[in-house]
């Protein structure tokens, strides 16, 4: 069949691929990029003819900023998805989301001035009962989102010294 042609139905089969390599344990480590940012894809499934790299340099504009606001709560909604298919499955106790740390973010904060600071990132999850979750946490600025990477690392077991630019693991 190849790659739905529909984007919300790629997404969700790729969501639906990663639950269950989590489920039946043939990997705990997925990588997925939801969405270019930089590519020019319009989403017209919200109703958004306007590419989304041209839209990101939206200088202001209201129905700009309006446009890009509907691309990211398609592509929030994407990530409820998958949060909802992790939480639904048992795990002992536990379900295969409290078990697991799953990030999802971008590396631009404000893609109208490439910024690389305040980034929107979630961790949902609680990596076997390490975090606790639901949790909105600040860290200063300048931070190197690679602290956290290091602190994910750290949480999983690995015994990782450094990544990048990081300058340790964080606080929680």
């Amino acid at each position: 069949q190849g790659i739905p042609r529909e984007l919300e139905a790629h997404i969700r089969l790729m969501y639906d691929v990663m639950t269950l390599a989590f489920q039946t344990d043939s990997t705990r480590i997925c990588s997925f990029m939801v969405a270019n940012a930089g590519s020019n894809r319009s989403y017209p499934m919200v109703n958004v003819r306007g590419g989304h790299h041209s839209l990101s340099h939206h200088q202001n504009d209201a129905k700009k900023m309006r446009d890009i606001a509907k691309i990211d709560a398609f592509l929030v909604t994407q990530f409820a998805y998958f949060l909802e298919r992790l939480s639904s499955i048992k795990e002992g106790d536990r379900t295969l989301l409290d078990n697991s740390l799953v990030l999802y973010g971008s590396g631009i904060a404000d893609a109208n001035r490439h910024t690389h600071h305040d980034l929107p990132i979630v961790l949902a999850g609680s990596g076997g009962g390490q975090l606790e979750a639901g949790r909105v946490r600040n860290y200063p600025n300048n931070t190197p989102l690679n602290n956290l990477y290091l602190s994910m690392c750290h949480w999983a077991g690995a015994k990782v010294e450094s990544i990048g630019d990081s300058t340790g693991p964080l606080k929680f």
